[in-house]
């Protein structure tokens, strides 16, 4: 018999300066990695540029069976305010609750900030219409919307030449009529029109961040949908993935290319959802399920915590100041990547970003024309980075022009080159680190109890240093950090999020009346992932409680292991909470009565799993991998701000087997990343491919225990 051509599954992840792809080969079960230049205007052109480079290397387009895509092209659209012209409609007499926001400075150093000012208005006062209409607290209609105050809505948005509106009335979240009827009057009125509603985004209280919400994906969906369409349209033309085409979520699921228009927002995170659930994946393979993900690309550093294999999702999110209320992934973002920019101010005081040379022109060590000191040029100074070539030889490195620019960098400074590139990195692992905080400590969890899974292209060249400075006690480094966000998107499974608003003390609350509002949404989720090719053996739902003591001004979601419920399990839930609000808040009212806010459902379209790789048993000496010696340099381990180059061994991470130890200070290369691992550290090799960085104590400090 003729052998069966394999068929191959591919996810991409757009990053600030490589676009990654993982290749799954169905056939043989394996997979592989590629990095392409990103192209930062034209996104799709690295993802096709990628395509047609897997074609030279035996994968066809018409050979991929599935598609699955991260991108960050609605997380730029609203960072740098290149979305959508937004028209409004609000209910008469509530205008202001958009400008007003939530009346307060948002926490953190906003607080302490004089020059403090709220993020500009993504509708302006402008385009924004009252309508008059009013809907109960119980959904009743109170005062019904007129055709004539339709008409007029229609009239003034297509005079305003907006090209996406939304539409946020009071209580819609208990009966969609009024909204529903403005929406189907504006698609009438302007086909072309991209409308949101708030009640089928998100159905559920708190006016103004349903509201908030509703706008920015109002103003970031028509930027999405026409690159997905865009994107989706050359892909049909290659004949990849027909039908089977999926984009990342912020959530940490996938979701159809067709529905992507629809919820923009929900792709705010796309791309660092990928590696959370990778790395969910190699905590549970090698039993280590309290993690810190840490993730350092070109551009940005992305940190989450995963406790008990679990990563945290929240609902109440703020990106730059804008609240958006749909499930993410709590992740910390910070303007910390390799090409982060080093300048000198006025004042003689080094900063280290926001601002990044990107892809282009990108680090001066990359030879495209960068000028200016990043944090990649300053690790090329400090040896920790190839001073030739990266990628395999890929990659040209141009160290003359990266020593250039960091001594640019020293002049103003009064310092030595060596100096100011010492002075960058500890800079933006100061930052790191304290994105770090942010996640763990500041909210009560102890470092020491959690390993610090490093990746992106950077993330290993700092997670040494960084895990000595928090006290963190060990350091996995997956076998492609490069491309892990890819692989993550490669083992997402297809999610679909849904909430609805009702409030009742779960003391009146009937069994029957939350498995009634559970089934509604379980039937309106397995229609959708039925249409979508999940089979109902391939489908799984889990459900959640919001409650809050009564009166409290925000929730905590409460794990339902199944469905119907029965007054028993309604008991025990709010027992639950009593734990959940102590363990997040470090307090408890078991005598307060208590209130269930929301009923959300997570529908689950489940792909077929992707097996990590295995590693065979080192079976030759560690040194056999040792493919030269460098200078790099290592600061002074007592925290001293003085160190010293040392004559560091050079390691091919291919070379390695399980069980192989290196002793630090050692470079560890690869074709998607570099490993430091530092002077009283060790690493060794586990049968996953994994790095394991631990710290060597002293002899001294270990007589002494």
């Amino acid at each position: 018999m003729p052998e069966r051509p394999s068929t191959y599954r591919v996810a991409t992840d757009t990053g600030g300066t490589f676009t990654d792809f993982v290749v799954f080969d169905e056939s043989a079960g394996t997979y592989r990695i590629m990095k392409v230049p990103s192209s930062p205007h034209q996104p799709d052109q690295a993802l096709l540029a990628g395509l047609a480079t897997l074609e030279e290397q035996g994968v066809p387009p018409d050979a991929i069976s599935v598609f699955t895509h991260g991108t960050t092209v609605g997380t730029n659209a609203l960072l740098e305010e290149r979305g959508a012209r937004v028209g409004l409609a609000v209910t008469r007499g509530f205008r202001g609750v958009y400008e007003a926001m939530e009346q307060s400075r948002p926490f953190g150093p906003s607080v302490f900030d004089l020059g403090y000012t709220k993020p500009a208005l993504l509708a302006a006062e402008s385009d924004t219409v009252e309508i008059p209409e009013r809907l109960g607290a119980d959904g009743t209609v109170r005062e019904p919307v007129s055709e004539e105050a339709v008409a007029e809505a229609v009239r003034r948005f297509r005079e305003s030449g907006v090209e996406s509106v939304a539409v946020s009335l009071l209580f819609s979240f208990m009966n969609d009529e009024h909204e529903e009827r403005l929406a189907q009057a504006l698609r009438a009125a302007d086909p072309g029109l991209w409308v949101t509603t708030s009640s089928e985004l998100l159905p559920q209280m708190r006016e103004y961040v349903r509201l908030s919400t509703t706008v920015i994906n109002a103003y970031v969906s028509p930027v999405v949908g026409r690159y997905v369409g865009r994107l989706s349209a050359a892909l049909e033309r290659l004949g990849v993935a027909p039908g089977r085409r999926f984009t990342m979520q912020s959530n940490g699921g996938s979701v159809p290319f067709d529905r992507t228009p629809d919820r923009g927002v929900a792709t705010i995170l796309s791309g660092p959802a990928g590696g959370v659930t990778a790395s969910v994946a190699i905590g549970r393979a090698v039993g280590i399920e309290d993690l810190i993900t840490f993730d350092m690309g070109g551009t940005s550093c992305d940190v989450a915590l995963i406790q008990g294999g679990e990563p945290t999702v929240s609902d109440q999110n703020t990106l730059e100041g804008r609240h958006i209320a749909v499930p993410m992934l709590d992740i910390n973002t910070v303007s910390a990547g390799g090409g982060t920019v080093a300048v000198v101010d006025r004042h003689g005081s080094l900063h280290v970003g926001p601002r990044s040379a990107g892809a282009v022109p990108g680090p001066a060590a990359y030879g495209k024309g960068g000028r200016t000191a990043t944090v990649t040029d300053a690790n090329v100074v400090l040896g920790y980075l190839n001073p030739v070539s990266l990628l395999d030889g890929g990659l040209a490195v141009d160290a003359a022009a990266a020593e250039h620019v960091v001594a640019e960098v020293a002049g103003p400074l009064g310092v030595d080159t060596v100096r100011a590139a010492d002075g960058i990195v500890r800079i933006v692992n100061v930052k790191m680190g304290q994105a770090i905080r942010s996640i763990s400590t500041e909210r009560g969890f102890d470092l020491r109890d959690f390993t610090l899974v490093a990746f992106g292209g950077a993330g290993p060249l700092h997670a040494s240093q960084i895990a000595l400075d928090l006290g963190i006690p060990r350091v996995l480094v997956p076998p492609s950090p490069g491309a892990t966000s890819a692989l993550g998107l490669l083992m997402s499974d297809v999610k679909h999020d849904l909430v609805r608003s009702r409030l009742t003390d779960i003391g009146e609350l009937r069994a029957e009346d939350a498995n009634e509002l559970f089934e509604q949404m379980v039937r309106t989720a397995a229609k959708q992932l039925s249409q979508e090719g999940f089979s109902k053996d391939a489908t799984a739902f889990r459900y959640f409680l919001d409650m809050r003591y009564s009166g409290q001004g925000y929730e905590n979601p409460v794990p339902v292991a199944s469905v119907p419920l029965t007054p028993d399990d309604l008991a025990r839930h709010r027992r639950d909470f009593d734990a959940i609000h102590e363990q997040c808040h470090g307090h408890a009212a078991p005598d307060q009565s208590v209130e269930v806010v929301n009923y959300r459902v997570q529908a689950i379209g489940l792909v077929p799993p992707v097996s990590l790789p295995t590693l065979p048993a080192a079976e030759g000496p560690v040194s056999a991998a040792v493919v030269g010696t460098r200078p790099a340099y290592f600061p002074d381990t007592a925290g001293s701000d003085t160190g010293a180059y040392v004559d560091t061994p050079v390691y091919a991470r291919a070379g390695l087997g399980a069980g192989h130890r290196i002793t630090g200070p050692a470079v560890v290369e690869q074709y998607d990343s570099t490993v430091v691992v530092f002077p009283g550290q060790q690493a060794e090799a586990d049968s996953h491919g994994n790095l394991l960085i631990t710290r060597v104590r002293p002899a001294a400090e270990r007589s002494s225990r």
